[in-house]
């Protein structure tokens, strides 16, 4: 069983890898993820009683059927550097820190990461 919180400490997990990976400036989410997840958070509060909390931008993570993690991130890259070396590096960093974070919890999951560069900078 996934908890709100251990959703955010992965989310947070996945960005704080891509945000330091060398050619990254920034995570950017779509205007239609913001919106989904404002919709989803206030119905999930009012249901529950409790705030909202917020997922990080340009991060989405799910879990899948198996007990494992689809975790997709949305950046903005320097324009200076080759997209998809830095691609590849933020894929391997996110993969690494989320994997990670799994273990040092007892969850050993698969983890999947999808890159999307939104455009550069």
């Amino acid at each position: 069983m996934t908890t709100t919180s251990h959703r955010e400490n992965i989310h947070r997990a996945a960005a704080r890898a891509a945000l330091d990976a060398p050619g990254v400036a920034a995570l950017q989410p779509t205007l239609a993820d913001r919106l989904a997840q404002a919709a989803f958070h206030v119905h999930q509060s009012k249901a529950a009683g409790t705030t909202p909390h917020r997922e990080a931008a340009g991060i989405r993570c799910e879990l899948t059927p198996d007990a494992g993690w689809n975790v997709q991130v949305r950046c903005v890259l320097h324009a200076d550097r080759r997209v998809v070396d830095v691609a590849r590096q933020v894929r391997e960093d996110v993969r690494t820190a989320v994997t990670a974070y799994l273990a040092r919890h007892g969850t050993a999951a698969p983890v999947t990461v999808m890159v999307t560069v939104t455009r550069t900078a």
